[in-house]
């Protein structure tokens, strides 16, 4: 029945070592021998994800990266952007120049890595980590980022953070989202643009429609996603919220939920 899965990566996919487990693995592996097309839904950028697709076997075949938080949808296969939407500059800059002024770490991506003019910033060193990629110092961060991109972000306590998308709602709201993949980070990408939304033109390139997708997922900013899922599955370790939203919970990100959510619902049928 689900012949389309979208999978969310660290606290879903990824145990808290950020490694995909030997169960996980082949549950993916014989769904896709199935004919299930594998999309891989995160907020981390292309360069933090693909490295994970190579360890499923999916780049040269088929399957979808959802990257930057739905900022761009790119082909495992041809490994070409199949659609992308990114921030103005303008908004960029502006958001740079708030966290310049109130001390908070901005951060975009280069083709290595993270840049940051604080380098030493805890949260972009979490960053860094959930996408196992490196993080270079620059010294002005507006100068280096010259071009739209699908996502940048800011980072730094949950407090401050909202305290900065209070103010710049004003300033940047109309043309784009601030909203939260965790409440250390906050991720500003264009108007209207999430997972679900980048999701459903997926689904409508691949010719399917939404009673043929399965999500599994355990953070906030996969609840639009449960949205239009015919099956929406929470992690065991989920907030009570994202559980609620869901149709069903299989077992956390410990334990192997992502292969049980395979086996039960789409391996046996």
């Amino acid at each position: 029945m689900y012949t389309v899965v979208a999978l969310d990566l660290d606290g879903t996919l990824t145990n808290e070592k950020k490694e995909i487990t030997p169960r996980t693995r082949d549950a993916i592996k014989r769904a896709r021998e199935q004919g299930c097309h594998i999309v891989l839904a995160s907020g981390r950028p292309l360069l933090g994800i693909e490295h994970v697709a190579s360890s499923l076997d999916l780049m040269g075949s088929e399957g979808t990266i959802l990257a930057y938080n739905g900022g761009q949808l790119f082909d495992t296969r041809t490994s070409q952007v199949l659609w992308e939407r990114t921030v103005d500059l303008e908004t960029i800059h502006t958001c740079f120049s708030y966290a310049c002024e109130h001390h908070l770490a901005a951060l975009s991506y280069d083709e290595e890595g993270v840049i940051t003019e604080m380098a030493d910033d805890v949260h972009v060193a979490k960053e860094a980590y959930n996408n196992a990629i490196p993080v270079r110092k620059v010294s002005n961060l507006i100068e280096e980022v010259q071009h739209p991109m699908p996502k940048v972000m800011i980072v730094g306590e949950p407090l401050l953070l909202q305290k900065a998308r209070e103010d710049l709602l004003p300033l940047v709201g109309d043309v784009a989202d601030l909203g939260f993949s965790e409440p250390c980070f906050m991720e500003i990408t264009a108007k209207g643009v999430q997972k679900a939304s980048s999701l459903q033109v997926l689904l409508s390139l691949l010719g399917k429609d939404e009673s043929s997708l399965m999500v599994i997922g355990d953070g906030l900013n996969d609840l639009p996603m449960f949205g239009i899922a015919a099956l929406a599955v929470a992690m065991d370790n989920a907030s009570d919220e994202v559980k609620s939203h869901a149709h069903v919970i299989t077992d956390s990100n410990e334990h192997d939920g992502v292969a049980l959510a395979f086996e039960r619902y789409i391996l046996t049928k």
